[in-house]
């Protein structure tokens, strides 16, 4: 299997039921009306380790456990490694995480919470990617991808089955992109499922691979990225996820970082949540100006984790 599929990904469904929360979409009066249309929150910073993560890492840890590994390696900004740690707890297996330099404390004193052995390397995701594979090939461990990987995205992709599942006449799903395999799994699921709903994928503008790959018709890998929302400053998208969004990602736009800084204290002060930069990216983009083409829509925006540091929460 080289890509998600609805099977795979109701399969996913399954492993995952009972291990993480299913998480209830969460609405906002005052937001809806900021942004002039039907607007739900699905609140994966409320999940286990805080972010969507663990569905993938979870769905995938469970796969390599049964084929008898030992212990797992990763690399990762942070929440994805926190997820590999828990899983690998979860089974009984030695977890290694590779994180840049610049990863927040908390997401790197989580992990090692859950048992994992955490080891900062630079602060490109090549980087951290060649040491995590350097680590599994030294210590016998399987690696375990962040994003690039139909285990992963199949996972990830049973957030597009609960929103469906919860909210019928949905139709049009907000999803950030960092590497891609959230909004893979997301819109294999739905457009699988419901090809009506409309997938629009949100980045930075300090961090658009995916806009910049879609609009110069390649996948692109970007010279450097600058954003607040460290968890989507990934320099290019997966080969896999590349794939997947230009087949069934409906449009991808782009926020800058005050619009993020505006959502993040909206989402604090008027639903309580404490939502990272990178997942209140798609609240940043449904709430600024000039979103007249979703009037009258239905409309979910994906938070995708809430694993802030107390620095960055200040900041903000």
């Amino acid at each position: 299997m080289s890509t998600p599929s609805r099977q795979s990904i109701r399969d996913a469904q399954k492993r995952l039921q009972g291990v993480i929360h299913q998480t209830p979409l969460a609405t906002s009066q005052s937001l809806a009306d900021l942004a002039g249309y039907d607007l739900r929150f699905k609140p994966e910073n409320l999940q286990v380790t805080g972010s969507f993560k663990i569905r993938g890492a979870f769905n995938k840890v469970s796969e390599v456990a049964a084929a008898g590994a030992r212990g797992v390696v990763t690399a990762s900004s942070g929440n994805h490694g926190q997820a590999v740690a828990w899983a690998a707890r979860h089974f009984g297996l030695a977890a290694q995480i590779v994180v840049p330099t610049s990863a927040p404390a908390v997401k790197i004193k989580a992990a090692e919470a859950f048992g994992a052995t955490v080891e900062m390397c630079g602060t490109r995701s090549s980087e951290r990617l060649e040491r995590a594979h350097q680590l599994a090939e030294e210590l016998g461990y399987v690696f375990v991808p962040p994003y690039d990987d139909p285990a992963i995205m199949s996972g990830q992709g049973t957030i597009g089955l609960e929103i469906l599942e919860e909210w019928p006449q949905v139709d049009t799903v907000l999803v950030p992109i960092g590497g891609g395999g959230l909004i893979s799994g997301i819109s294999t699921a739905i457009k699988e499922t419901r090809p009506d709903v409309r997938v629009i994928g949100v980045e930075p503008e300090g961090a658009a691979k995916a806009f910049t790959s879609r609009k110069q018709g390649h996948r692109v890998e970007l010279p450097g990225t600058d954003s607040i929302a460290d968890g989507l400053i990934t320099l290019s998208l997966g080969h896999l996820t590349h794939s997947v969004i230009e087949t069934y990602v409906d449009d991808i736009v782009t926020v800058t970082d005050a619009e993020i800084r505006e959502a993040f204290w909206l989402l604090f002060s008027r639903l309580k949540y404490v939502v990272e930069p990178s997942g209140a990216a798609t609240t940043a983009w449904a709430l600024a100006a000039g979103r007249k083409p979703l009037a009258g829509h239905r409309v979910v925006a994906v938070l995708s984790g809430g694993n802030c540091d107390p620095d960055t929460v200040r900041s903000l």
